[in-house]
């Protein structure tokens, strides 16, 4: 059977309080059980040294001294818990008794030790009865016994068991009852929260749910659904935006190359005519696919990045292979490079997205220095932490737009260096590939006088 939170949260504290109260209920009739005995076993104990000192001896025989006199005041008096008493030898003979007990006799039980209180019978009615030793100059002469009839103790416990038997239920069904009710006013805020979380949407993400006032767990969960809101509606509008930026920059090539083969197709023209414009169509297709490939490459971090397992690599091997596959663009710009690192440092990192790193900070350095100016590359290990820099004497970067150079397609003063190709993506994907390793990146730069990308590596 399925049973509501509300329900589930009632039935749990039952079954909790259940076990409570049934130990609390058992307790109880124990203590009251032996608060009883007690009682009864102190007086019998009394009684029973009482008239140890009324008996008298003589030869073998026991008897009680003023038996007359105890007949008459037994009549006189109305007793609600009589006292049975009698006189054994020790052979266990009944030599006197006490004369209420008439024609019955209690029974001497040998095995049972001298002052010790045990349930027993006389005339099939449960008693309880104590043995003590009489003695004369240390000798043993015979047994007082004295008895105490237990129908009124069993009669309380049976009334008491009776009582909390007829309780149990009672207490367990009201208990009940009050939970629910309170697990309903507990689960109250839950409800708000799932109802307004229902509301929520993509059109309306910025409704945020109402703190409790109490600062407990509740008011952890809303603070925490809240800060979960708040991300998805950064993340769906950096998705958003992506997306229209995305767009926009698969557009311009397609329209450039559109126009193009539109132009060329008007009519006839020259072989070079033909050549000139095929070679601009093909220059906007490898722009399409740089691009493609780039978006591509920020989609996989999103996906992998949870996945991937760095490893010590050496940083000096690395950054020679890049600048090998960039060779010929750096000697044609005659950039002087200054590469500082020492053969056997290693970072802790993945080598294709630390490759990724390098490639686009030295492709940027060589994009935006002017011809001739210096390319330096450095890196080093102080207590054990490691940090790079690649720095340019480029045009720099102005301080109101370092804060966004990380964003996809974002191009500082694009417009003044209209002769310079890209798309905006190349920081993007080293801010996400430096996420994935752990590594900080950072950027100093002043207009006109170059840039420096900082690499903080986490320590090993």
């Amino acid at each position: 059977m399925e049973l509501s939170f509300k329900n589930r949260i009632a039935l749990y504290y039952l079954l909790a309080t259940a076990s409570v109260v049934t130990v609390v209920f058992i307790l109880i009739y124990f203590v009251v059980q032996t608060a009883v005995y007690r009682e009864l076993d102190d007086n019998l104990s009394f009684e029973a040294h009482k008239h140890n000192e009324e008996i008298f001896i003589r030869n073998d025989s026991i008897f009680f001294k003023n038996k007359n006199e105890w007949a008459e005041r037994e009549h006189r008096q109305v007793q609600v818990n009589p006292v049975f008493i009698q006189l054994v030898n020790s052979a266990g003979k009944v030599m006197d008794k006490s004369p209420n007990l008439m024609g019955d006799a209690l029974s001497f039980d040998p095995t049972k030790a001298f002052d010790l209180h045990f349930d027993t019978g006389l005339n099939q009615q449960d008693i309880r009865q104590i043995q003590l030793p009489i003695k004369q100059q240390e000798q043993l002469r015979g047994y007082i016994l004295a008895a105490m009839s237990l129908e009124g103790p069993k009669l309380v416990l049976g009334s008491l068991k009776k009582l909390l038997l007829l309780l149990f239920p009672m207490v367990l069904t009201g208990l009940f009852f009050i939970t629910r009710f309170l697990a309903g006013q507990s689960i109250k805020p839950v409800q708000l929260i799932t109802s307004t979380t229902n509301r929520i949407t993509q059109n309306s993400l910025d409704e945020r749910i109402a703190l409790p006032a109490t600062k407990d767990e509740l008011f952890t969960l809303t603070s925490s659904i809240n800060e979960l809101l708040e991300r998805i509606q950064k993340a769906l509008q950096r998705e958003q935006q992506f997306t229209a930026d995305a767009s926009h920059q698969l557009r311009t090539p397609l329209a450039v190359l559109r126009g193009t083969l539109e132009v060329t197709l008007r009519k006839p023209r020259t072989p070079e005519e033909y050549q000139e414009k095929i070679k601009i169509s093909v220059q906007e297709i490898d722009r399409l696919s740089v691009l493609a490939d780039q978006l591509l490459l920020l989609a996989r971090f999103d996906s992998e990045t949870s996945a991937i397992t760095p490893e010590k690599t050496r940083l000096l091997p690395l950054v020679e292979n890049v600048l090998r596959r960039y060779k010929s663009v750096i000697e044609e710009k005659e950039h002087r490079i200054n590469v500082q690192i020492d053969p056997n440092l290693e970072v802790s990192a993945v080598p294709y997205y630390l490759d990724l790193i390098i490639e686009n900070l030295l492709t940027n350095a060589v994009k935006y220095s002017p011809q001739g100016k210096e390319i330096a590359i450095k890196a080093w290990s102080k207590n054990g932490h490691i940090r790079a820099f690649i720095s340019d004497e480029g045009m720099g970067i102005h301080p109101e737009h370092q804060a966004q150079i990380f964003h996809p397609f974002f191009r500082s003063q694009a417009l003044e260096h209209k002769n310079i190709k890209g798309n905006g993506l190349g920081l993007s994907i080293v801010k996400k590939a430096c996420d994935a390793l752990g590594v900080k990146v950072t950027v100093e730069s002043t207009p006109g006088e170059g840039t420096r990308f900082y690499l903080d590596f986490p320590t090993a």
